[in-house]
């Protein structure tokens, strides 16, 4: 038997997800006067990801 044979998919019950309520997964609220050092360790580990990631597709 192969892999999916003899397993049931039932793709018409999955949850779908309202446009209105999908979001890019990047926090618009921040405020720097009320971060403490794990934000702003967060902030810089963020940055350092989104510039490699640049650096790889400019190549």
């Amino acid at each position: 038997m192969g892999r999916a044979q003899g397993q049931k998919h039932n793709k018409g019950s999955l949850p779908q997800v309202p446009k209105n309520l999908k979001t890019d997964g990047k926090d618009v609220e921040y405020s720097s006067e009320f971060a403490d050092h794990a934000d702003l360790e967060a902030q810089a580990r963020a940055n350092a990801a989104n510039q490699r990631v640049r650096n790889r597709n400019s190549k």
